[in-house]
C-alpha cells in the first residue's frame, strides 16, 4: 500500500509540474478521449493523456509525467490496456487542483490557431528586436530605407545584359 501512495505522490507532483497549457489540454484530451495505460496509442483509437494533450495543444515532452502515470497504473509495456475510471478519475482531480492552485478557473479557453500564435510571437519579436536596434544604434530605420530603396532604383535603372546561348546541334 505504501509503493501505491508512493507512486500517487509521484503522479501528483508531475502533475503540479507540468506547464499550465498543457494541464489545461490535457484535461481537456482525457474527457474526450479513450485513455490507456502502457502505451502511446492502441489499435481502438486509445490515447496516453500526454499525447492526449498534445492533440489539445499542450505541446511538451515531459518524460516524468509518463514514467509517474506507467507507476501509478502499474504499466506494462507489452501488453497496453485501457485506463480504469478510478485511474483517469485521479488524474483528473489531480489536474483540477493543480489549475485551481495557480488560480486557472474551468473556462474554456478560446480556440485559436497555432498559425495565429506564431505569427504573434514573431510580430512581437520583430517589435521588440526594431526598439531595441533604434535603441541603440545611431541610423534610424527611415535612413537604412532610404538607403535600401536607392539602392533598388539604381539596380533597376541600370540595363543587365543576357549573354545568347548558341544552339548546337548533335548528330
Amino acid at each position: 500500500m505504501a509503493k501505491r501512495r508512493n507512486n500517487a505522490r509521484r503522479l501528483r507532483n508531475a502533475v503540479y509540474a507540468l506547464p499550465t497549457r498543457t494541464k489545461q489540454a490535457m484535461l481537456r484530451g482525457i474527457r474526450s478521449n479513450r485513455v490507456i495505460v502502457g502505451a502511446y496509442v492502441d489499435r481502438r483509437g486509445g490515447v496516453c493523456p500526454m499525447l492526449a494533450a498534445h492533440r489539445n495543444g499542450g505541446r511538451t515532452n515531459f518524460g516524468t509525467f509518463a514514467r509517474a502515470w506507467d507507476a501509478f497504473t502499474g504499466a506494462n509495456q507489452r501488453r497496453p490496456r485501457r485506463a480504469s475510471r478510478r485511474e483517469v478519475r485521479t488524474l483528473e482531480g489531480y489536474l483540477e487542483m493543480a489549475l485551481l492552485r495557480e488560480g486557472i478557473t474551468g473556462e474554456p479557453l478560446p480556440e485559436r490557431p497555432l498559425s495565429e500564435e506564431v505569427r504573434d510571437v514573431q510580430a512581437t519579436r520583430r517589435r521588440l528586436a526594431a526598439a531595441d536596434a533604434f535603441e541603440t544604434s545611431e541610423i534610424s530605420v527611415e535612413d537604412v530605407l532610404a538607403t535600401a530603396y536607392a539602392e533598388h532604383v539604381r539596380e533597376e535603372d541600370e540595363p543587365t545584359s543576357i549573354p545568347r546561348r548558341t544552339r548546337s546541334v548533335r548528330d
